[in-house]
């Protein structure tokens, strides 16, 4: 399937400058190239993602007080064939087309995409639009009545990468259902997934059901934000079977077979191509206590763990506080693993890293976070499995049933074929 991406030549000092979105290092000898060093974006100028169809959101906010969902993902980019790509902020854009734009919400990670995975942000006030800036990964996540009052319309603009426990979905429909609540419209920018050419992992259980997994979803499901907006709504996904006032608007020369590369991180933590195609299978360890690469140069491309057999897990390395990671797994340990980064591009999830790890464990009392990993696994039969010996085929024919279900679902809601 040929790769098909949506930006090109995208300036990396430009970019730094603008998100400082964090630094490249050397690491075991080799240099950590991530997509914004790389400037090999390249593809079909023809693709619009659905914030830079401007003509046709825009008569929806004209006249309307409005609340934004953003973070440093929230970029217009402009293709010009005869130039590099520059790229505005959905903010500034809105802003300077006289939108009137009455505050912000932000997600996981904060506005600017610089927080821990899983720490508490502040609200705030933007430096540059002088806007202020509500958490929703603070004291609440779901937006309250009385951040939302005197709103007649919020967007919702975040690149997500097609993985359940990745908290961008969540952060869209709890916005969503709050919305609905006060009778607020929805209008979500479509973008496109890094992850849409497969559909596989275990169902989230509704016993399970929480922050890292609010509907009874595969692990990757298959759907840009957009699509996945709809099948919450279609589905009666949201409290108590309401229903927002939803408009999607669409990517424009996109489809099922389109390949996407981000050019900005859309987390601290996941600073390729690479990384975000391996973290479906590697996120899986963050219910464990192996370190999947947080603290060095190469996240999600390998993992490790102090307790881990060193002689079966020839590659080893030493995680440190850096961007993203203040406080690692195994900070300041050797940790003994694998090293993913030359992997070839995946087309399902893969469980042999996972399993490989379990079983070359010298104490396998250390090695499950329990409830976090039914959290992240949306199961409890995956941990049951691996401690009894299952074979990887033998786990993926478990899951089969609840993906052709969940298929039939999805069918009904897709844009791009």
């Amino acid at each position: 399937m040929p790769f098909l991406y949506a930006f090109k030549n995208m300036s990396f000092l430009w970019v730094l400058l603008l998100f400082a979105c964090g630094g490249v290092g050397q690491k075991d000898g080799r240099h950590q190239k991530t997509n914004l060093e790389q400037r090999a974006i390249s593809g079909d100028p023809e693709v619009q993602i659905g914030a830079a169809r401007t003509s046709i959101y825009l008569p929806l906010l004209k006249n309307k007080n409005v609340g934004v969902v953003a973070n440093q993902t929230s970029l217009i980019f402009k293709n010009d064939p005869s130039d590099t790509l520059s790229a505005t902020h959905l903010i500034d854009s809105l802003l300077s087309l006289g939108v009137q734009i009455e505050k912000v919400f932000a997600p996981e990670h904060g506005f600017r995409g610089r927080a821990d995975a899983g720490e508490a942000v502040a609200d705030g006030r933007d430096k540059k639009s002088g806007l202020p800036v509500i958490s929703l990964y603070g004291s609440n996540k779901k937006p309250t009545a009385e951040q939302l009052e005197g709103l007649d319309i919020v967007v919702f603009d975040i690149q997500d990468v097609g993985v359940r426990f990745y908290t961008y979905i969540a952060t869209l429909q709890l916005v969503m259902e709050a919305c609905a609540e006060e009778n607020i419209p929805v209008l979500v920018l479509d973008r496109p997934n890094p992850n849409l050419h497969y559909v596989d992992g275990p169902t989230m259980e509704k016993e399970h059901i929480g922050f890292l997994g609010l509907t009874p979803i595969p692990l990757v499901y298959g759907m840009t934000i957009g699509e996945y907006a709809m099948m919450v709504n279609g589905e009666n996904w949201l409290e108590a079977g309401i229903k927002a006032d939803l408009k999607v608007i669409p990517l424009a020369h996109y489809n099922r077979q389109t390949r996407y590369e981000l050019p900005v991180r859309p987390s601290p933590n996941l600073p390729n191509a690479r990384a975000v195609n391996l973290y479906p299978s590697l996120g899986l360890f963050e219910g464990t206590n192996i370190n999947a690469g947080r603290g060095s140069e190469f996240q999600f491309q390998r993992f490790g763990a102090p307790f881990l057999n060193k002689t079966y897990f020839d590659f080893e390395y030493t995680p440190e506080a850096n961007f993203g990671a203040k406080n690692p797994k195994h900070k300041g340990e050797v940790c003994y693993g694998m090293d993913l980064s030359d992997e070839g591009e995946l087309d399902r999830i893969h469980l042999k890293w996972l399993t490989e790890a379990y079983r070359n464990c010298n104490d396998k009392s250390q090695f499950f976070n329990t409830s976090n990993f039914t959290r992240h696994a949306g199961t409890e039969k995956l941990q049951q499995q691996l401690e009894n010996n299952f074979t990887e085929d033998q786990i993926r024919k478990s899951w089969q049933k609840d993906l052709e279900r969940f298929k039939k679902i999805r069918a009904k809601y897709l844009i791009y074929h």
